[in-house]
């Protein structure tokens, strides 16, 4: 579809590529502030305690230390959603939980200060399950929740974000249903994405309440929105560093900014607060883990009737937009499951846990794995081909639903029936498929099977996006836009939507540095937004600066704007392209010409991805071997073709489709201890693992912006999960409803140990 673009469809350089590959791109560990001081952490054993007494009169004699801070020296800074979160306490809710700070000359001497802080503490009772939390009598983490579950009222920026779906009669529904079907299924595993580089921040204060911070971000703005409040409302300014990988993890938790902040405002300095591995996997935000119970009515012919059920998302010790997740998941799960009546309410839930908050797939990842192995059963029960019911209950045009912020919104976007056709006929579906609980294929020990999972998001196009283009006399465009590279590619893909408004060769469009005091706001690249939202504000912003130059050139032409062209800095009289003027003699070599574009939310489009497996389960040993995946979709024009193909081949590890067979942190519950934190016990898939893959990827035009795309690329590793779960019943004839599905599993599914001993004659 990309024929008539000079740059839209083709493969372009990165705009960062030469720096990446020669070492000059400057990553967080690059970043040397003049009289920077290095900050750590103090943490705790315990899942849950009281600290009773606190010392650290030797730690402050250490020569080279310049403070050492516990939570009687700060100010109560909070955050989260609601604001609970705090840098410091009196008590600590999880093994990791920050006790004291230190700032210091060198990271060696604050690492040696640490060891000279004694702490008393008084054990509390911990808890983990996320349904235990909720009894009367379990231990309270946070003394404001009641039963340790999160209050229902929304946020003031979104005072009605959907917590509940609620649409028809579902006791109706299940009346009318010819099947009924009540099941709990688990996606539990609060798996990391870990991004290679830890978690960092730098900060300082340029007044006592300006403060600069230095972090690698994929959405740089977000910390000064969320920061603000935070701090005390100071004026934050945000600079993000070159973010390489971010997986959804580098958004904007404060957690680290807070101790940096701190730390700086105690010293008078600047300080750098980065994360070591350790940290990384004990301390830092992790997937939301997920429980749905639900109850599911549906008819012969494959229509759903009703749902009902609750879906308990448990934060661990700390929410950092739980509820806004629980939103996002809600709206998503209407998009692939089209139901006349609904009964499905989130709740938010505290534990002793890690805390969890933004990876990607943000919320429905961790419905639809939890939900879609339930709604398997019913397929089952209708007889339904699973591709089957996909088509015939996915999202369609016109069709209704609730999105995140409460409003009911009419879909106006494709069919993507096609694009699943085009999926199941690639992978080999109706061949391989033999029914439920049927093994495609017996050889001796070994068992194959295959499953299918979906997912949408109308997040495409989530939240306001601002951008300005300046175009300059020697034939330039500068586009200004706060948008952090976070290894997609999408500051290049931003600069070829604008060259190509612009007609100007890619070299001459560049884009602005990720800093908020140099730009306007933007939310950043979450939700797949960076095609539609983010796209369209620099589209409208480069065809304002066009059509600015275009009057200004039409006085010399003695024409009007519409009868005039402009290519490679140049203009001319449209049919006489040999009388071209270039830029600065119409600008003026003194002058500039800037555009303005903005965009308002819209949530009546979405992108969509099927995903199929195929796995080899071996009954002998248990393993599961991942051996064919097929990945569906639909996304319009595509921008930059190695991008999207990158994103669909990298929706494996980093908590996406290998959360169903290894990706977990595995729980001491007895002392609340992570006991795979660290990178051999952590279970990643490697290289000589991939399966085979292939992506269909079809370009029907979408009512977008002028390019008639969106983004799909966050969703890339949310089917995955229940896909597997779905193989792996289908080769072995027994369910397995919780992740991972790992070795042990299966061989208790065929009554033996993992030692290989039969248990059940």
């Amino acid at each position: 579809m990309s024929s008539n673009y000079r740059y839209i469809g083709k493969e372009t350089p990165r705009k960062d590529a030469r720096n990446i590959v020669t070492g000059k791109a400057q990553f967080f560990d690059d970043i040397k502030v003049p009289g920077m001081l290095y900050g750590k952490v103090l943490r705790s054993p315990h899942a849950h305690a009281n600290i009773t007494h606190i010392d650290v009169s030797r730690a402050r004699g250490l020569t080279g230390v310049r403070a050492v801070l516990t939570h009687e020296d700060i100010p109560p800074w909070e955050w989260g959603m609601p604001k609970h979160i705090p840098i410091l306490a009196g008590k600590v809710r999880f093994v990791g939980d920050a006790v004291a700070l230190v700032a210091a000359d060198t990271p060696d001497i604050a690492e040696a200060a640490l060891e000279m802080i004694d702490v008393e503490y008084e054990p509390l009772p911990a808890v983990f399950d996320v349904e235990a939390a909720m009894e009367i009598d379990a231990p309270p983490i946070y003394r404001q929740f009641a039963n340790n579950t999160y209050p229902d009222e929304p946020p003031a920026f979104e005072p009605e974000m959907l917590g509940h779906i609620q649409i028809g009669d579902t006791q109706k529904g299940f009346d009318e249903a010819d099947f009924t079907i009540e099941d709990t299924c688990g996606y539990e595993i609060f798996p990391n994405p870990l991004p290679p580089e830890p978690p960092g921040f730098i900060a300082t204060w340029e007044t006592p309440d300006c403060l600069t911070v230095y972090t690698p971000s994929q959405s740089i703005a977000q910390v000064r929105l969320v920061g603000m409040p935070f701090i005390g409302m100071a004026d934050i300014r945000a600079i993000s560093t070159q973010c390489g990988g971010s997986y959804g993890t580098k958004n904007a938790n404060l957690t680290p900014m807070g101790y940096a902040a701190v730390l700086a405002k105690a010293t008078g300095k600047p300080v750098k607060v980065y994360f070591t591995k350790e940290e990384h996997f004990h301390s830092y935000s992790m997937r939301l883990g997920s429980r749905v119970r639900a109850k599911v009515g549906i008819k012969k012919d494959g229509t759903l009737s009703a749902i009902r059920g609750v879906w308990m998302v448990n934060t661990g010790s700390g929410s950092e937009s739980g509820p806004l997740q629980i939103a996002v998941g809600l709206g998503e799960v209407q998009l692939v499951l089209r139901c006349a009546n609904w009964d499905l309410k989130g709740k938010l839930i505290c534990t002793n846990r890690s805390p969890s908050g933004i990876v990607r797939g943000y919320g429905g990842q961790e419905l639809e794995s939890s939900i879609l192995p339930i709604i398997g059963r019913a397929m089952e029960k209708a007889d339904m081909d699973p591709v089957d019911f996909f088509k015939k209950n996915s999202v369609k045009p016109g069709n209704g639903y609730f999105w995140r912020e409460g409003q009911w919104w009419t879909y106006r976007g494709i069919d993507f029936n096609t694009a699943i056709d085009r999926g199941a006929e690639t992978f080999g579906w109706k061949e391989k498929w033999q029914g439920w609980g049927k093994p495609t294929a017996v050889n001796g020990t070994k068992r194959v099977g295959v499953g299918v999972g979906v997912h949408s998001n109308a997040d495409v196009g989530e939240d306001s996006s601002h951008a300005t283009v300046k175009l300059t006399a020697d034939g330039r465009a500068v586009v200004y836009c706060c948008v952090s590279e976070a290894g997609l590619g999408q500051r290049s893909s931003l600069c070829k939507m604008a060259a190509e408004v612009l007609d100007l060769p890619l070299e001459r469009v560049t884009l602005s540095p990720p800093d908020t005091q140099l730009n306007p706001f933007e939310l950043g690249l979450v939700g797949s937004r960076g095609t539609y939202a983010v796209g369209s504000a620099v589209i409208a912003a480069a065809e304002d600066a066009r059509r600015k130059l275009l009057e200004i050139a039409a006085l010399q032409f003695k024409s009007t704007a519409d009868q005039l062209e402009t290519q490679n800095g140049k203009i001319y009289m449209i049919g006489r392209p040999d009388k071209k003027i270039a830029w600065h003699r119409i600008m003026g070599v003194y002058n500039s010409v800037t555009g303005v574009g903005q965009f308002e939310p819209d949530y009546s489009l979405c992108n969509f991805l099927m995903t199929f497996v195929e796995v080899e389960v071996d009954t002998e040993t248990g393993q599961v071997v991942l051996t064919q995946v097929v990945n569906a979709t639909d996304c319009g024009q595509i921008i930059a073709p190695k991008v999207l193909e990158g994103q669909l081949h990298g929706a494996f590890g980093s908590a996406g489709l290998d959360t169903a067979l290894f990706e977990e942190t595995v729980l001491d519950e007895t002392s609340g201890r992570m006991l795979n934190g660290n990178m051999v016990d952590y279970k990643w898939r490697t290289f000589t693992n991939l399966p085979d893959v292939k992506n269909v990827i079809l370009e029907t035009p979408i009512p977008s912006h002028r390019f008639k795309a969106v983004g799909v690329g966050e969703i890339a590793t949310s089917p995955g999960p229940s896909a597997v779960l779905m193989a792996v019943y289908n080769a072995i004839g027994t369910r397995i409803t919780s992740y991972p599905v790992t070795a042990d599993k299966v061989l208790n599914a065929f009554g033996k140990t993992i030692e290989g001993k039969n248990t059940k004659h």
